[in-house]
Formats: C-alpha cells, sequence, structure tokens
C-alpha cells in the first residue's frame, strides 16, 4: 500500500482522467472520491470506462476521508475550492485544478471571476524557470488552466531569451468540448458542435488571460501585451495554441529552435519537435506531453511557435499528478505517460 489520494469533483471530466492515471499509479491509492450532486451513486455509473475502481461510491465533498488522505485533488467549477480546502488538515498534501489559487492580484480574479480573492498557492507549472524548487517544498499548489499551460510553454523561454518582443503576443488556441467541463450546454450538444469551429469569450474577455500574462511576464521580466482568441473545436480533448510574437531584429529560425531546445532538451514531457514536423492534437491525446514548434516568419517579422496538449492530460489531471509527485520526493514521470493514443 502506498499513500492514499482523495479526488474531489470525480464526477467531472478532470477527475475521471486523475482517476484512470491514478489507478495505475505505483504510489498512490485511490481513495475517497467525492461529488457534491452525485453523492451515493457508485463511481462506475459516471466513469464506466473506470473499472478497476468500479467498487467505489461517491461520497460528498465534507466527507471525513477526505481529509485523512495524503494527497487531496480539487477538481472543482472555479470558486468553490476555498471552501472544500480550508478545513484540510496542513499535512495534507492539496492540489487545486480549478482557478481559485491562481492569481496573486485580488483585482485580476474581481475581473474574470467575482466574489471574494481566496489568495494565491504556489504555482505549479514545473517546466517555468525556478517552479520545481517551489513545487517541492509546497504543501499547496494551484494547478495551472489548459490553455495557459500550452500558451506559456510557447512563449516563455523566447521572452526570457529577450528572442522577442513582450508587447505584441497574438494566440489563437482551439480547444475540445471537455475544456467547458461536463454541465450539459446547449451549444456543446453534438448536434451543435460537429462539422463546426466557432470562437468564444473574443475580445479580452476569456479567464485565463489574466494567468497567462501573470506567467509570461514572469518569463519576460515586465508586463506583457497579449490577445488571446479561443476557439471550439469539433473534438472531445486536446488544444492546439497557435502563437505569435514579434522578433528581435537577430532572431531566425534556427536562433528561435535552438532557444526552445536549449530549455527543454531535458524536460521529460515536452518536445520540441524534429524541424520539419508540426504538433497536432492527435498526438498528444492520453499523453501528460506538450508538442512544441518554432519559426521565423521573417516577411512579418514574426516567430510563430505552435503548442499541442491533450487539455486533460498536460492542462489539467496530468500535470496535476505531476506536481503531486514532486511535492511527495517521487519521480516526477512517474504513473505518468509520455505518449499519446493512436488512432
Amino acid at each position: 500500500m502506498g499513500m492514499t489520494a482523495a479526488v474531489v469533483g470525480a464526477s467531472g471530466y478532470a477527475g475521471g482522467e486523475l482517476l484512470r492515471l491514478l489507478s495505475t499509479h505505483p504510489d498512490l491509492d485511490v481513495g475517497a472520491v467525492a461529488a457534491a450532486s452525485n453523492a451515493g451513486r457508485p463511481l462506475s455509473q459516471l466513469h464506466p470506462q473506470l473499472r478497476s475502481l468500479s467498487d467505489l461510491v461517491l461520497c460528498g465533498p465534507d466527507d471525513a476521508a477526505i481529509g485523512a488522505a495524503d494527497v487531496v485533488f480539487l477538481a472543482l467549477p472555479h470558486g468553490e475550492s476555498a471552501r472544500v480546502a480550508e478545513p484540510l488538515p496542513e499535512s495534507a498534501l492539496v492540489v487545486d485544478l480549478g482557478a481559485d489559487y491562481r492569481l496573486v492580484r485580488a483585482e485580476d480574479w474581481a475581473r474574470f471571476y467575482g466574489g471574494a480573492h481566496a489568495g494565491s498557492w504556489p504555482y505549479g507549472l514545473p517546466e517555468l524557470a525556478g517552479r520545481r524548487a517551489v513545487i517541492a517544498g509546497a504543501r499547496r499548489i494551484a494547478n495551472p488552466g489548459c490553455y495557459a499551460t500550452a500558451i506559456t510553454l510557447a512563449f516563455a523561454p523566447l521572452l526570457a531569451a529577450g528572442v522577442v518582443e513582450p508587447t505584441d503576443l497574438v494566440v489563437t488556441a482551439a480547444s475540445g468540448t471537455s475544456g467547458a467541463g461536463r454541465s450539459a450546454k446547449p451549444h456543446l450538444l453534438g448536434s451543435e458542435v460537429m462539422n463546426d469551429l466557432s470562437p468564444y469569450k473574443v475580445g479580452g474577455t476569456h479567464q485565463h488571460l489574466a494567468e497567462i500574462r501573470q506567467s509570461l511576464a514572469t518569463a519576460a521580466g515586465g508586463d506583457v501585451t497579449r490577445s488571446f482568441t479561443p476557439v471550439l473545436a469539433p473534438m472531445p480533448r486536446g488544444i492546439l495554441a497557435t502563437c505569435s510574437a514579434r522578433i528581435s531584429s537577430e532572431a531566425d529560425t534556427e536562433l528561435l529552435r535552438s532557444v526552445l531546445c536549449k530549455a527543454y532538451d531535458e524536460e521529460p514531457f515536452v518536445y520540441v519537435l524534429p524541424a520539419d514536423e508540426w504538433p497536432h492534437t492527435a498526438a498528444t491525446l492520453g499523453s501528460n506531453a506538450c508538442h512544441l514548434q518554432v519559426v521565423a516568419d521573417t516577411d512579418a517579422g514574426r516567430a510563430v511557435v505552435v503548442a499541442a496538449i491533450d487539455n486533460l492530460g498536460k492542462g489539467a489531471a496530468g500535470q496535476a499528478i505531476q506536481n503531486a509527485n514532486i511535492a511527495l520526493g517521487l519521480p516526477e514521470t512517474t504513473g505518468l505517460p509520455v505518449d499519446g493514443v493512436a488512432p
């Protein structure tokens, strides 16, 4: 028997992916699984794919078994984590997949989410400079958002090296429907989504914008200007982010690639693809990997970086377990796939 992991919000897509990965984790045993409105139901009714955990029954988020776990993963809607996290013992490692503790500035929370700001926890994007040491010493970790993960991994090394300008960052990113959660919404019905691409929260209104700015400003050593257009794609999971920035006068494709390769060559989950290959979402499906490619568009004077992740993997559950591994002193890759599922 290893340490025990509890999942609060186990009925959702991110909660289900956490349980799928935890079911084969050699050092973490699945303990309590909680979901408020589905308490009392067998887990198998909500996640029939998780046959190895079919004997589990969902409890409420206030059940005492949650606080008894060594690790608690919170996979709750934004604004709901603080109430569950506050009574948990300080000795428990808590990883929040929601946005409640990501933002440092209370005004950012008020603008994009509303209500009281719960505060901030150490930000869990291990590939950012200096993050692993912070995560390793933390008992509370704020897991990054899916869009923020893809965009930050694409831009951060280039900003830190000064080969792109921080004042004109432009991103268009397509995401699968699971990023919107499991609650029924008319615009997410199969008949509405199939054979369609649709932008949403255009013009600086998407809730991840503050988090993206916060992470990229840290990498750049100063504030950044960014424009972000999210697009709903007719697929269950995956993110493809096309990220563009003005390049410095001496930057060409070779230099841009060298910066990304230097940053990520030793990273277990981030891959800068060979020069003739481009990221696509199917290649990251079911994995904790991020695939990157970069090129200099010399006519436009811009760098174009394309990033692909599984929004439920590196964008949510996989990264949460990666953070937990680091904080628990386990090998970072434990229980996490680097290869995607195909076809």
